[in-house]
């Protein structure tokens, strides 16, 4: 049990014309930890940048044979770039506005407005996770309609199947997506949502003392 839980706890024992020292004493420690939690996502979020850039660096290291296979492959990659550059976008927008909520807590000096910050960054992450989901079906959907017609070997296996063996491969394709996205859920559930949930309760803490 931290020193705030001590307070809280003392809070509630307290009898009412006592009280209100206590929430003197509990805001500035509500407003410390809401800075410190999306301080966290701040450089969690830079975290993940600098993963996507070396992930996307990785083939930069590959044989001039693969390549040359990744070129065939991806022939017409237009849509891939594209999708690229506006994801890199989209997490340096999204860094932004973490440090803009970060700045917008840190500086703030009272409840209400520490409320409407955290809900605007419970917004954003939000938002973000969701478009970081659609992005994943998006840009995996897209590499598996690469490897089937861009790849010889695919293509011709593919055209030799019966009407309920490409119905039994696609619907393995559609597993595939939904799992990989699945996966890509439980990363953002547990890196921001763990930091999401004690935003939250720091809102609802808050909640308690404007009442």
């Amino acid at each position: 049990m931290d020193e705030l839980d001590l307070l809280k706890k003392s809070w509630n024992t307290t009898q009412p014309e006592h009280k209100k020292l206590s929430v003197n004493d509990i805001y500035p420690m509500l407003h410390k930890k809401s800075s410190s939690i999306v301080k966290t996502l701040f450089y969690v979020s830079i975290a993940e940048l600098v993963f996507w850039i070396i992930l996307n660096a990785i083939p930069l290291f590959y044989s001039d044979e693969y390549k040359k296979k990744l070129e065939t492959l991806y022939q017409n990659d237009t849509i891939l770039t594209v999708l690229t550059f506006v994801s890199y976008g989209i997490i340096i927008l999204f860094i932004y506005l973490l440090y803009k909520a970060y700045k917008s807590i840190s500086v703030t000096d009272s409840a209400k407005k520490l409320m409407e910050s955290i809900i605007k960054t419970r917004r954003v992450i939000k938002y973000y996770v969701l478009y970081n989901l659609i992005m994943a079906a998006v840009s995996f959907s897209i590499g598996l309609y690469y490897a089937i017609h861009n790849d010889s070997n695919i293509s011709q296996n593919i055209a030799n199947l019966q009407t309920t063996q490409l119905v039994i491969m696609y619907s393995i394709f559609v597993i595939v997506t939904l799992l990989f996205i699945g996966i890509i859920w439980l990363f953002y559930k547990l890196i921001y949502g763990l930091l999401l949930k004690r935003l939250n309760r720091n809102y609802n803490e808050l909640k308690q003392l404007e009442d």
